[in-house]
């Protein structure tokens, strides 16, 4: 029976081998294809089949969904343009305000972008590429310990997540964050397994650019990485601490050189740190991307939750906010089997001895999945559904490694019930699942729990089987608990998702405001058309290049905002030309109020979210004369920025960054703007305009001094004052 715990090739009276290498006399195609000698010879070739699969599942359709996040599409736009502002994350190339996340997940987008010019795919398929490689990595990191088998259902576990699926297709950090963690997960293992330092340095270099890709979020992991190596590692006690130094080093080095940078550059010549109120990363990092986090007191930010069990404007905390009716669809799907193979794989491995790789295996991915989860469920503060794709690589691997065990084990009576017990775990939670959506393939369901439970029976008398029988059981139950994430992800591969704020899966599954099974929850409202998730699909498919990406409404109840004009709605539930690259229409109004759900209660904050569509005459007005300014425009908030600025590729300035709630620029300082004749026109409505307190109401200053000052002009339906000429000449 195979314990794991040697190394894959082991030399006699060695203490440490490594794997070696697969054939290197041989031609690298041949390697490609083969793989490594000690595996079967159909190994690498389903591998590759599994990464072409991933690849153009996720590829397809991929147009559709526009500019995805205008708000980071605009960043990558001004990057692309600017190398000031790639280096910085800037919004725009004017280099007024960064985006509120440091900027290493826009450079391979905004490299894209110089290379292929700005496109939809120019910006996601660099995204996609990064899911392909996080199957890989999953896979690799399964397959060493295990089994080409056990890494296989891992990767394939990965691709089928539905959160998966949908953020390795879209336009925020974290794509490049579950990258780097598996990256990191993986490392440490290779470390486990032979003591060498190098292996923990460069999972140390792994989390540092983690760290700029979303600030602390890297580090939830760190504690059970370093706690697992400190106690397992085949050295000696005082190197193992050695090696953690170094490793802590490399971290502070490749996460910590561009900190450095922002934090000496004088303040005057770089632009201001977006997301916070005193221009300082620092702050911003611990801050509102922070401890603001996780109870929920974020300066600038829109609201907070509503702590332990408590409700809030992103949900309801505690111990199952993972499995409810708002995160459930999203990630959840093999959830409760991963936990169950979890503890069988540290049952499994108790009497092993300290060094043991496979305990140590599962103690690294589990440890990962654990503390992300229960940092998740328990945050306060701003939390998406889709931040759940970090725990994905986690869950994946410790299915894949669990399974794994417990097969070579299924002789074993307490082995073949304990896989029986979590293949029955995933058809009863996918029957849930797939219950809270009745009207989405209402068959499919019933298939999930009998196939599973008939599988799981069969499981049962695994250890008794023929292998033939027992490995179509196998299949069987596999396919049973893949069918409900499957049939998720393919739905939402199929549709575009736009906004800042998106769900995986058919219409209703994920539900605001309760933890109820089904459309009717307690609270419950579809995420996409109210708050805070809409904004996300687009169905519409027309062809119109009219105009640059954005959503619908622009900040408050009629468009308006605190010391603006009312009324100022731009669309105004009417969806308009001219909105994405491919003519894509977003969904979402207005703040608190603006867009109205399917069951009749108000949504939340489409405009703040989504931004403003651009009418082909507007972007015209803003092209004439544009090289004569620094910025063509400016306007309250950064989505609707954002949307002037992609149509029409020219620098918009966005007051106050994100919310509208940051203190930049000034007053002084936009007068002064305005004075030097560096901004042309101000786009009426849009963002908070510092209605929540953030900044001082800056913003509103700003727009009220405008309107008192500046002459207005209409053009279609959008309003602008032309920041050259006085309202009295």
């Amino acid at each position: 029976m195979t314990t794991h715990d040697a190394p894959p090739t082991t030399a006699p009276g060695a203490t440490t081998v490594r794997e070696p290498a697969a054939g290197p006399g041989q031609p690298f195609v041949r390697r490609l294809w083969r793989g490594r000698p000690e595996d079967p010879r159909w190994a690498r070739p389903v591998l590759l089949v599994l990464l072409a699969a991933t690849l153009l599942l996720y590829l397809y359709g991929l147009g559709a969904s526009g500019y995805a996040n205008s708000f980071y599409s605009a960043a990558v736009q001004a990057g692309s343009t600017s190398w000031k502002a790639f280096f910085f994350g800037s919004l725009d190339a004017g280099n007024a305000i960064t985006v509120d996340k440091p900027p290493a997940a826009l450079w391979p987008m905004a490299l894209s972008v110089r290379l292929f010019g700005l496109n939809s795919w120019a910006i996601l398929a660099p995204e996609v590429l990064m899911g392909v490689a996080t199957v890989a990595v999953v896979y690799a990191a399964v397959r060493r310990r295990f089994s080409p088998v056990a890494g296989l259902v891992a990767g394939t576990v990965l691709a089928l997540t539905p959160v998966a699926a949908l953020m390795f297709r879209f336009n925020n950090p974290d794509a490049l964050l579950a990258l780097l963690m598996s990256a990191a997960c993986y490392l440490v293992v290779r470390a486990l397994e032979d003591g060498r330092t190098k292996w923990l340095v460069w999972a140390g270099t792994a989390v540092g650019f983690a760290f700029l890709a979303k600030t602390l979020q890297a580090f939830l992991i760190l504690p059970a990485l370093a706690v697992v190596y400190a106690v397992c590692a085949p050295v000696p006690l005082r190197k193992r601490f050695a090696q953690l130094a170094a490793a802590t080093l490399a971290l502070v080095v490749s996460g910590g050189w561009w900190v450095a940078v922002v934090e000496l550059w004088p303040a005057s010549s770089r632009p201001y740190i977006g997301g916070s109120q005193h221009n300082s990363f620092l702050e911003l990092t611990f801050g509102y991307n922070g401890l603001g986090r996780l109870n929920g007191e974020e300066t600038g930010s829109v609201g907070g939750g509503g702590g332990a069990r408590g409700g809030g404007m992103w949900g309801e905390t505690g111990w199952d906010r993972m499995f409810d009716s708002e995160i459930g669809g999203q990630i959840s799907w093999l959830l409760p089997t991963a936990l169950i193979l979890l503890a069988a794989g540290l049952v499994a491995t108790r009497g092993a001895r300290r060094t043991s790789v496979t305990r140590a295996s599962f103690l690294v991915w589990g440890g990962s999945l654990l503390t992300t989860m229960v940092v998740f469920s328990y945050m306060a503060g701003i939390f998406h559904q889709y931040y759940t794709v970090a725990l994905a690589p986690y869950l994946a691997a410790v299915t894949g490694m669990g399974a794994g065990l417990l097969w070579e084990r299924r002789r074993e009576g307490w082995a073949a019930v304990t896989l029986a017990a979590s293949l029955v775990a995933a058809a009863a939670w996918g029957y849930v699942l797939l219950h809270r959506t009745p009207d989405y393939l209402p068959w499919l369901r019933w298939l999930v729990l009998v196939g599973g439970l008939v599988a799981a029976l069969g499981l049962v008398f695994a250890g008794r089987l023929t292998r033939r029988l027992a490995l179509a059981t196998a299949a069987v139950g596999l396919v049973a608990a893949l069918a409900g994430p499957a049939a998720y992800t393919l739905s939402t591969v199929r549709q575009g998702h736009t906004g800042s704020i998106v769900t995986a899966g058919p219409a209703g599954a994920s539900m605001m405001g309760g933890r109820g099974g089904g459309p009717g929850g307690p609270g419950g409202v579809r995420a996409w058309e109210g708050m805070p998730g809409q904004g996300q699909r687009n169905q519409q498919g027309q062809q119109n290049q009219q105009g640059g990406p954005g959503g619908q409404g622009n900040g408050f109840p009629g468009g308006g905002f605190p010391g603006g004009t009312p009324g100022q709605n731009q669309q105004n539930g009417t969806p308009r030309n001219g909105t994405q690259p491919n003519g894509a229409q977003p969904n979402g109004n207005g703040f608190p109020g603006g867009g109205r759900t399917r069951e009749g209660g108000m949504g939340g904050v489409g405009g703040l979210l989504n931004g403003a569509s651009v009418p082909a005459e507007a972007r015209k007005l803003l092209e004439q004369d544009a090289g004569d300014y620094t910025w063509v425009a400016a306007s309250i908030g950064s989505q609707n920025a954002a949307s002037y600025q992609l149509a029409t590729g020219e620098a918009v300035m966005a007051i106050g960054g994100f919310n509208g709630t940051d203190p930049s620029p000034t007053l002084a300082q936009f007068k002064e703007y305005v004075a030097d004749g560096r901004i042309h026109y101000f786009i009426a409505g849009g963002g908070m305009g510092g209605g929540m307190g953030g900044g001082n109401g800056t913003a509103s200053r700003i727009s009220s001094w405008v309107q008192s000052t500046f002459t207005k002009v209409t053009v279609g339906s959008a309003t602008f004052y032309d920041l050259t000429r006085k309202a009295d000449d």
